[in-house]
């Protein structure tokens, strides 16, 4: 793809997230149902954390399209990479599946019907559908380096560990779970849900590596064979 589109790509990517962000933040003091935005705000769902994560990596491909300078690109390229690897890809792939599955087998377990009030349809997929073309897009446009795997895996151990010690802890100071489906497990129920989510994560990691490898792969394959 040449660097005219993938700098569209991008800089809509970047704007499309930077209004959803927008939008969803203005409902924090709006009269919402009880609990959604008690202590922490939408900060506690990984959902908004999401929407800022693919906000902020398609802000630095984007910066990182437009910056001139060989040997600051070369380091925006490295954050943007390992951003987009062991972050974007993977964290934006889990949201999509545990939220549509949870959703598919009961929806006040993730997302009470109550909801539906305040945050109108359009807003959900935003939030929960379209992150998915938009990352397999990101696939498309541009080759991403992995880093070893051993230390992505790491890297996203440690963020999995935060964001479970900070929902607990909202939990601890104002007694509400943040999904309605943590309420339902006990502490080792916990602690093995845990553990299937990192798996789940971490497929999503390795698919995204055998996807990026394969679809250039292929794309410098069909160049060379162009030439020849």
């Amino acid at each position: 793809m040449t660097l005219t589109l993938r700098r569209v790509y991008h800089v809509t990517a970047f704007s499309w997230y930077a209004f959803v962000v927008k939008s969803l933040a203005a409902k924090d003091g709006e009269e919402l149902p009880p609990g959604i935005f008690v202590y922490g705000g939408p900060w506690k769902y990984l959902t908004f954390l999401n929407l800022l994560l693919q906000m902020s990596f398609f802000g630095l491909a984007a910066l990182n399209d437009l910056h001139l300078e060989k040997k600051s690109e070369t380091t925006l390229s490295k954050w943007k990479d390992l951003l987009f690897s062991v972050f974007a890809f993977p964290v934006g792939m889990f949201v999509v599946l545990l939220f549509w599955s949870i959703f598919a087998f009961d929806r006040e377990l993730v997302y009470p019907a109550s909801i539906d009030a305040f945050f109108p349809p359009w807003m959900n997929h935003a939030m929960h559908t379209f992150v998915l073309p938009v990352l397999l897009g990101e696939v498309m446009v541009q080759p991403h380096v992995y880093p070893q795997t051993k230390h992505a895996l790491a890297a996203l151990g440690v963020v999995g560990l935060a964001y479970l010690s900070w929902i607990i802890w909202v939990y601890l100071s104002v007694g509400i779970w943040v999904y309605p489906l943590l309420g339902h497990f006990s502490t080792a129920g916990l602690g093995g849900f845990f553990v299937f989510n990192m798996s789940v994560v971490t497929l999503f990691y390795l698919l995204g590596d055998k996807l990026n490898s394969h679809v250039w792969t292929e794309f410098h394959s069909r160049k060379e064979s162009k030439r020849g």
